[in-house]
């Protein structure tokens, strides 16, 4: 059946494929955003330019979507915002959370809906945890609740920093840092992967006032993902193990992206959400899943290759210092 679907965002990293998505299976999708990303729409979408918190926000009700998909909605009074504007004015309000809300360490190695929302270590999950905290109080909107893991298109999965740095670095022949001993498992998911199920979500009864996790169901150990990375850019990897609780003596902004996500293992169960929209597969090998965004870290570093900086100094120092230890 096909639905009236508005994506808040729809030109992202997770959000683009879902508009592909979407409007391939035949549903009307319009996108609300303010009109300066590069990817140009698919045909046959409808374009709303406006800003999250402009005033014409408010106006998006009017139209009675049958879905409303946030994918750019960071802090509690956004998702307040859009409690207010959208009960009683659509069909299903999904917001799009994040993995990292799970609690760190898991106290069991595979994740389910029903691991705590607990993240002591970063702002970004505690955001989302405040904005999931809101629809679950909220009367009236019927919701969906979507937490994707790291999700793969056009930027390179690393531990931390800027991924277009580390992969000119290894281009470079330089060393570049994995944060432990290298062989945490992680998942990583294509966003083309992900848009299958997510749009099987819409209109779904089975799915309101659910939450969902989207992921990959196999993972990969981080030393694999940096080899898999230099061997498609045709080098060879120099990595560096260094603990994490010595990254983030060296840079203490690193302490929400390692110890909040990162350094821990991320082996996550996927039965709930395929038992609400069917089975779906995810390509598994490293060389499919970094295919995409290797093909558009070419494109970039062919207009401009990122300068040396702040951050090369800082990971030269931190490799030098390591290496010293023998």
């Amino acid at each position: 059946m096909a639905l009236n679907i508005l994506f808040i965002g729809g030109t992202g990293q997770i959000s683009y494929p879902c508009v592909e998505r979407a409007v391939a299976q035949g549903h009307a999708v319009s996108v609300y955003n303010r009109g300066k990303r590069e990817s140009a729409l698919p045909a046959g979408v409808k374009s709303i330019i406006g800003d999250l918190g402009g005033p014409e926000y408010a106006g998006l009700a009017k139209a009675k979507f049958d879905v409303v998909c946030q994918f750019i909605a960071f802090t509690p009074d956004q998702v307040a915002r859009d409690i207010e504007v959208f009960t009683g004015h659509c069909g299903q309000y999904i917001f799009i959370s994040s993995a990292s809300v799970y609690e760190k360490p898991a106290r069991h190695y595979v994740i389910t809906e029903q691991t705590p929302a607990i993240n002591p270590y970063w702002p970004y999950s505690q955001a989302k945890i405040d904005c999931e905290n809101l629809l679950l109080a909220a009367r009236g909107l019927d919701w969906t609740i979507v937490r994707p893991s790291h999700t793969v298109r056009t930027g390179l999965p690393i531990m931390m920093g800027d991924s277009d740095v580390m992969a000119r670095r290894m281009l470079d022949g330089e060393p570049t840092i994995v944060a432990g001993d290298g062989r945490t498992p992680w998942t990583l998911t294509r966003s083309v992967d992900f848009a299958v199920p997510f749009i099987g979500l819409f209109g779904n009864k089975a799915a309101l006032n659910e939450i969902f996790h989207i992921t990959n169901d196999k993972a990969h150990i981080w030393d694999d993902i940096q080899k898999a990375i230099a061997r498609l850019l045709g080098v060879e990897a120099k990595i560096v193990h260094v603990p994490t609780d010595t990254l983030i003596r060296y840079n203490p902004e690193w302490v929400g992206p390692l110890i909040g996500d990162k350094a821990w293992t991320a082996i996550f169960d996927n039965s709930k959400i395929k038992s609400v929209v069917g089975d779906f597969t995810c390509a598994q090998s490293l060389e499919e899943i970094l295919a995409e965004p290797i093909q558009h870290l070419k494109q970039r570093l062919a207009m401009q290759r990122p300068p040396r900086g702040e951050f090369d100094a800082l990971v030269d120092r931190i490799c030098r210092e390591q290496s010293a230890l023998g």
